[in-house]
């Protein structure tokens, strides 16, 4: 599997590694492990690979939710594996794909969810709508450091079922999360690695291209179908943003320039989240012979 900050290279290492396999009789396919890539319309501000950029490779766990519906951890982990059995049965080999931490530990490792409280559920939910997320997102990193760094501060529905957890559990959150122990087999985990410059200077291109390429346009359009009334996509990063422009909390170029800041901070939190796991081959994402390298893994 690749994983790895936003902007890292993932997407376009995934396809050229399934064609170098595929070159060589081992057909391989390409498993989302995204949260938002689930979404359909979400194109431009998720960076997902358009038809083309996934030169003839099958892409599994992408466009398959509408923006009003909510994804959970739960069922895109029962998809996410049922696909991986579903290519394996075929012979195929299937590469994981994705920034998500959370989403990458619930598919690979042995991990169950905790219960929940409908009680409790409803009365943070109801403080989320009162407060705001970020609001709420401060408490946590009051109460759990390490949950709050693995999910984003406008990520109100998973902030909320954090510290749900917590007062049910009088624990952490992270600490009902498993250990590094794998699930499934066998599991090959290579990291992108960039130098902190050199990803901050990436993040700033992509979001100036997004917005050159229609992304306040994709967001006025994703209205019309509900994006405003689902939990969980309009909380994304640069569709958030782009909601607050155009309910005059602040101008496009502000919305643009919170978009870049909000996805560097995202992606250290990334970053320090997946460098926990000591299973994780890192290679320099810029290196000529990286396509190599990670071929020689698999």
């Amino acid at each position: 599997m690749l994983i790895g900050a936003t902007a890292s290279g993932k997407s376009s290492l995934a396809v050229r590694l399934a064609q170098r396999l595929a070159g060589s009789g081992r057909p391989a396919e390409i498993v989302n492990a995204d949260s938002m890539l689930v979404y359909r319309g979400m194109d431009i501000g998720t960076a997902k690979p358009t038809p083309a950029e996934r030169g003839g490779v099958p892409h599994h766990l992408i466009d398959i939710l509408d923006v009003t519906e909510t994804a959970s951890v739960a069922e895109f982990q029962q998809l996410a594996r049922q696909a991986i059995e579903d290519c394996r049965g075929r012979g195929v080999t299937p590469i994981l794909v994705g920034g998500s931490a959370l989403y990458v530990r619930a598919i690979i490792d042995r991990f169950e969810f905790p219960g929940t409280d409908p009680a409790v559920r409803s009365r943070l939910e109801a403080e989320l709508e009162r407060v705001g997320p970020d609001a709420l997102h401060r408490r946590l990193t009051e109460q759990d450091p390490d949950a709050a760094a693995s999910i984003l501060p406008g990520n109100g529905r998973r902030i909320v079922r954090a510290l749900e957890v917590i007062e049910l559990t009088g624990r952490p959150f992270s600490a009902d999360l498993p250990e590094h122990e794998y699930a499934l087999d066998p599991v090959v985990q290579i990291g992108l690695a960039l130098p902190r410059p050199a990803l901050d200077g990436r993040i700033a291109a992509r979001v100036k291209q997004m917005w050159a390429d229609g992304f306040v346009d994709e967001v006025r359009g994703l209205i019309d179908c509900g994006l405003r009334e689902g939990k969980t996509a309009c909380r994304a990063l640069g569709y958030r943003q782009i909601l607050q422009f155009l309910d005059g909390e602040f101008d496009e170029q502000q919305a643009e320039q919170r978009t870049i800041t909000q996805t560097r901070k995202f992606a250290r939190r990334q970053d320090g989240w997946f460098r926990r796991d000591r299973r994780i081959h890192w290679l320099d994402a810029e290196s000529a012979d990286l396509l190599d390298r990670a071929v020689g893994m698999c």
